[in-house]
């Protein structure tokens, strides 16, 4: 369903992703693992394209995306959400929502936009709260309203990058749930985390990468057992 050849970011002198290819088959959930720096999040970026490559080939089921705008990226269902919350602050969480559905992969207005805005912002645990303002919201909620608005387009392929962090306990639960009822929807994930609660629960296979290089690709305990894959990450036997 995504396929990444020989994928290279350069800024300037620095070479931020460097030859990466891997591939996920639909339904898949992938974790895409890393210490910080590796160059993760600018993989996600290049997929979605808020960046644009130095080299290399983005596929969606076998057509190329990289080197088309992010708009038109999102309309091939491609949806993310950003290590860094980004929401627009002005607007109402149903609004927030409805800027996804009218331009996602299948635009829908009016009482349709409506429906579709409230029913996403149910599922992820802020339904009735569609005429609050950004502003009123808690961090974890913002992050809730973040992914309602890509699950609002009902995406076929699904970014997700660090959505998880911050959480506690009970919340991470909640939040592993809730991806796994999108995955089970037939979405495929490529997931960006440092959790390997989170990984170990959602993900069969992970990628890691270091240095902008992918390092390992495999069934997700022989990764996480892997001793590369410890010395560059994971920092030791005693946390696998």
């Amino acid at each position: 369903m995504l396929e990444v050849r020989n994928l290279t970011k350069r800024f300037g002198g620095l070479l931020a992703v460097n030859n990466v290819s891997f591939h996920l088959k639909t339904g898949e959930v992938v974790g895409l693992l890393g210490p910080n720096g590796s160059g993760k999040s600018t993989v996600m970026n290049l997929i979605s394209g808020a960046l644009m490559r130095s080299a290399g080939e983005v596929r969606v089921d076998g057509q190329r995306i990289d080197g088309e705008p992010a708009h038109r990226i999102a309309r091939r269902g491609v949806a993310r959400t950003f290590q860094l919350v980004r929401l627009a602050p002005s607007l109402s969480l149903r609004e927030n929502v409805l800027l996804s559905v009218a331009f996602g992969p299948e635009p829908l207005w009016g009482a349709d936009a409506v429906r579709r805005a409230d029913a996403a912002l149910d599922r992820v645990g802020l339904g009735g709260m569609g005429d609050r303002r950004v502003p009123d919201l808690n961090y974890i909620d913002q992050k809730r309203l973040e992914l309602a608005r890509a699950i609002a387009t009902r995406p076929r392929l699904l970014l997700l990058d660090e959505w998880m962090a911050g959480l506690n306990p009970t919340e991470l639960k909640t939040a592993i749930d809730l991806i796994a009822s999108v995955r089970d929807g037939g979405t495929t994930i490529l997931l960006v985390e440092h959790i390997m609660e989170a990984v170990r629960a959602l993900c069969p296979r992970c990628i890691v990468m270091q240095a902008g290089v992918r390092i390992a690709d495999g069934p997700t305990a022989e990764v996480l057992a892997d001793p590369q894959v410890i010395d560059a990450y994971l920092g030791g036997a005693a946390h696998v």
